[in-house]
């Protein structure tokens, strides 16, 4: 288009007025034929924007004043907000936070996967929106991301960095002081961490050049007032291990489960490598409903406890059991719906692909007294095989709750073979689950919709489908 054509980096567009907010936090303009995603804005702001680039259908730009400000737009209570990757709405309202969330579980449904949909049910918020999450990763680096604040003041600064990914920088750490988003004591941990690897000289990983013995951290805690802290190093140190987790373990005797971890490779995954106990136990435990839950550090499980019975409240009530269905839940992790729902079901069946995970499901089931749930290891596409079925029953209810790719194809087209009654499809990604449904439409109609909110600040939200099978089947 001609005025796409000779904008160019830097230009600068004046009074535009904001009218929507879109996926990872952005938000969208137009100005003439002229279409603008545009970052640290809000719906109902009139601002100036800098261009970042320019495509050949659309333009990226940044805030850079704001004329008018919009009526939901909130001071940031983050001190990191802007650099950190996470919580992009902070500077909105939460009650304009959830109707843009409504609205995104709408659009993927409608315009993504092109089926008819009954009435959403309104979201479901959550109770906090703040230090409402169970779990933080965090990454060692030797070169610390420096804010404009920072590099503009002039000042030297260390470059040893405890934090968080910059967006779209693999190599770059932002250093966080305080995050909100999880009890307040995992702060003080990794502060002490980091501070007790600078006096010690221990060295921070370096992405590029793949040296240093500091890589990762994870933190972890439940309702039950248990903390799990994981340290990953790159390399076999003794020294480093016992001083770190030695001091640690001192200072911090709140701590139940001190793991650690050596992983040498390339990549930060770790569910491939042994977990070593320092001090402790292998594992932390939840509660729910009477029921308990062994969270081990490869374990899925999801991370905002309080929204979670929330969510798995609205997936047992789509199920509709009434004691006498075989129910297969996919993608089980630690098998907490299958064992919610076990009540009320005759059978239930729990299948992932991360051993530990199931381990963790089977020891979670004997701990919890249930005798009608089995849990198996294996990738489902491969699992669910005529002999599985015959041997288990086919199931009269699928819940499947899968990763943010959705379910594999071939997962799709084993649910489309098996033709259960009812499909509760719990997602945290509503372009996939428009996608699968989409698959799905052939042999299943949507009955209900329940969007869930589990992390406020964020663009990502929690959907809840219900699919019956049509009586053509």
């Amino acid at each position: 288009m001609e005025e796409t054509v000779k904008l160019k980096r830097g230009d600068v567009l004046e009074k535009i007025v904001i009218a929507d907010a879109v996926s990872e936090g952005k938000c969208i303009a137009r100005a003439e034929s002229l279409v603008i995603f545009i970052t640290g804005g809000i719906p109902g702001d009139i601002a100036d924007l800098r261009i970042d680039k320019v495509k050949s259908s659309y333009v990226e730009a940044t805030v850079i004043n704001i004329h008018e400000a919009s009526p939901h737009r909130v001071i940031p209570f983050c001190e990191h907000f802007g650099n950190c990757g996470g919580c992009t709405w902070q500077h909105m309202t939460y009650e304009m936070q959830l109707q843009f969330k409504q609205k995104q579980v709408e659009d993927a449904l409608i315009r993504l996967g092109k089926i008819t949909i009954p009435v959403v049910n309104p979201i479901l918020p959550s109770s906090n929106i703040k230090y409402y999450r169970n779990r933080l990763d965090f990454a060692f680096s030797n070169k610390r991301w420096l804010t404009k604040e920072e590099i503009s003041s002039g000042d030297r600064f260390d470059q040893q960095a405890l934090g968080f990914h910059v967006p779209k920088r693999f190599d770059k750490i932002l250093d966080i002081r305080k995050c909100y988003l999880m009890d307040d004591f995992q702060n003080t941990i990794r502060l002490a961490v980091k501070d007790i690897c600078m006096k010690e000289g221990f060295s921070f990983f370096d992405q590029v050049s793949q040296e240093g013995i500091m890589r990762n951290m994870m933190v972890r805690n439940t309702s039950r007032g248990e903390w799990m802290v994981l340290i990953i190093f790159h390399k076999e140190n003794k020294s480093a291990i016992q001083n770190l987790l030695g001091e640690l373990s001192g200072r911090f005797p709140q701590i139940t489960s001190l793991l650690y971890i050596i992983n040498p490779k390339r990549n930060d995954t770790f569910y491939d490598l042994p977990v070593h106990v320092f001090k402790g136990v292998d594992h932390i435990t939840e509660e729910m409903e009477g029921l308990s839950f062994r969270i081990s550090a490869k374990s899925f499980y999801q991370t905002n406890s309080e929204q979670a019975y929330v969510l798995y409240k609205v997936a047992r009530d789509f199920a509709g059991l009434t004691g006498q269905e075989i129910v297969y839940d996919l993608y089980t992790g630690t098998g907490t719906i299958a064992q919610f729902i076990s009540a009320k079901a005759k059978k239930v069946i729990g299948i992932d692909h991360t051993p530990d995970a199931i381990e963790d499901a089977k020891a979670n089931s004997k701990r919890n007294g249930i005798t009608n749930a089995e849990f198996f290891a294996g990738d489902i596409k491969d699992t669910l095989t005529k002999e599985f079925l015959e041997t288990h029953g086919r199931p009269d209810v699928v819940i499947t709750d899968p990763p943010r790719a959705g379910m594999h194809e071939k997962v799709v087209q084993r649910i489309n073979e098996m033709l259960p009654e009812k499909v509760v499809y719990v997602s945290c990604n509503p372009a996939t689950q428009a996608r699968d449904l989409a698959l799905l439409d052939q042999n299943y109609m949507v009955e209900k919709i329940q969007p869930v909110d589990m992390f406020p600040h964020t663009t990502h939200v929690e959907n809840v489908a219900l699919l019956i099978k049509r009586s053509h089947t």
